[in-house]
């Protein structure tokens, strides 16, 4: 956290009636966090009934900017050192500038912009340029291409993370209408069945000559389609494991990095040229290809910085609401931990992520290393086919406990998009093969790895 307030961060004490003001500031500039129980100095002040809060913010924000900001700020709580909760709401740079208070209209009364740090009137030319630039093809704004969808699907994806379906207005809260009432894009990219696909490949060589493996999701609800990209992925991210006093994993591209450029492929794919996603595994590397260009307004310095700049912010905020995202502007900087901007190859048209395989871990899958490490490995091989080979889920589990022996499976199938029943199944299936054991009761305790 910013202890001092700069261009991109502004702290308030308490809930004041100019919020609104403060994220159109961030919204028609390169985005932000503004901090909610944090003195000027930058001491923790606090806020009381916090869940009050986001809620009271939340409708401010959604019902008094237009064009709309759903999907470009998330507001969540934070514990300051001395036990304290304050909130931040991160706010992207959106695409539909100029944003402005619904009251005022675009007028220097409604419309900001910030300026060091201070939010001010946005200049009545400044807003008519803007205005000019707008990119007006989103998915909100562009008629479905199929009238008659039906939403089964998203409404059990709703449903499963407490949110209300059972009425009228649960498309209309979603956004899946046009202002004139008409099914939009997002709602198509929702839909039960639509014409959208994603792809995955897997090359026997450095070039696309000789396939071995193709994966198809796609033709349903975008949110299926991505819960199915994400299992697929591991898959083909093979995981090398050498066993001498100790067990070493490692994958041929990290499990993080790749998961988040998929997202932001996924999730900055502009839909409505009618290209999508691809994911192609080389005999060398990964690349993940998504379409459009960096978005109207971000620099490649911005990109890799992690500002946030959604193209897609409606479906942006489908995805907070599944929690297959997380907060605005993450992604980005958990991928630079592991790879540098030179693994990405951005033109106007399409934005690839090229991720070359750990030479070690590649190593040793191709069999170009014969260690006693590979030998023991083997032997757990040969162990475990009592139960079977492991899947993809089996390996993504005990990954997830060895980073975290007192992991839960509720959080296991939040992040691979499974049910807790069928992690509950995979777990037996490893405690019966003897590959894992519970440690200190199932109460309070943990699970240890014990092949």
């Amino acid at each position: 956290m910013q202890l001092t307030e700069t261009e991109n961060t502004e702290h308030k004490r308490r809930v004041t009636g100019d919020i609104e003001r403060t994220v159109i500031g961030f919204l028609n500039t390169s985005g932000g966090e503004l901090y909610i129980g944090i003195d000027p100095d930058g001491s923790v002040y606090g806020v009381d009934n916090y869940d009050e809060v986001i809620r009271g913010l939340t409708d401010r924000i959604r019902n008094n900017i237009l064009p709309s900001a759903l999907g470009l700020f998330s507001v969540s709580p934070k514990m300051g050192k001395n036990g304290k909760i304050y909130l931040t709401i991160r706010i992207a740079s959106g695409s539909e500038k100029p944003y402005y208070l619904k009251e005022f209209g675009m007028s220097p009364k409604g419309c900001f912009m910030r300026l060091g740090t201070q939010t001010l009137p946005m200049p009545q030319n400044m807003i008519d340029t803007s205005y000019t630039r707008r990119s007006l093809h989103t998915l909100h704004n562009t008629i479905s291409p199929n009238q008659f969808l039906t939403f089964e699907q998203l409404k059990i994806y709703y449903n499963e993370k407490g949110f209300t379906v059972d009425n009228d207005n649960f498309l209309r809260n979603v956004g899946l209408y046009t202002e004139d009432d008409k099914f939009n894009y997002l709602a198509y990219l929702l839909a039960d069945s639509n014409a959208v696909s994603v792809k995955i490949a897997q090359y026997a060589g450095t070039d696309k000559i000789t396939i071995l493996h193709k994966t198809e999701c796609g033709f349903c609800s975008l949110i299926k389609a991505t819960k199915c990209m994400l299992t697929a992925i591991e898959m083909y991210n093979r995981t090398a494991i050498e066993i001498s006093s100790t067990r070493t994993d490692t994958p041929l591209v990290d499990h993080i990095a790749l998961r988040e450029a998929l997202m932001n492929g996924i999730l900055h794919n502009d839909y409505i040229r009618g290209a999508f996603p691809v994911v192609e595994f080389y005999s060398d590397r990964v690349e993940i290809t998504s379409s459009g260009g960096l978005p109207l307004g971000l620099t490649k310095k911005e990109f890799f910085g992690g500002v946030s700049h959604p193209r897609n912010h409606e479906l942006m905020r489908v995805f907070l609401n599944m929690e297959l995202c997380e907060q605005l502007g993450s992604g980005m900087k958990k991928i630079m931990n592991k790879y540098k901007p030179e693994d990405y190859k951005i033109t106007e048209n399409f934005v690839i992520a090229r991720f070359k395989y750990n030479e070690h871990a590649l190593a040793i899958l191709n069999g170009q290393k014969s260690t006693e490490s590979s030998e023991k490995f083997r032997e757990v091989q040969r162990s475990s086919e009592k139960f079977g080979k492991l899947t993809s889920v089996k390996k993504h589990i005990l990954k997830m406990m060895e980073e975290n022996e007192t992991v839960t499976a509720g959080e296991i199938a939040s992040s691979i998009g499974l049910s807790d029943r069928a992690i509950w199944k995979n777990i037996k299936q490893l405690r019966d093969a003897g590959i894992i054991e519970r440690k200190d009761g199932d109460r309070g305790g943990y699970w240890k790895i014990i092949w």
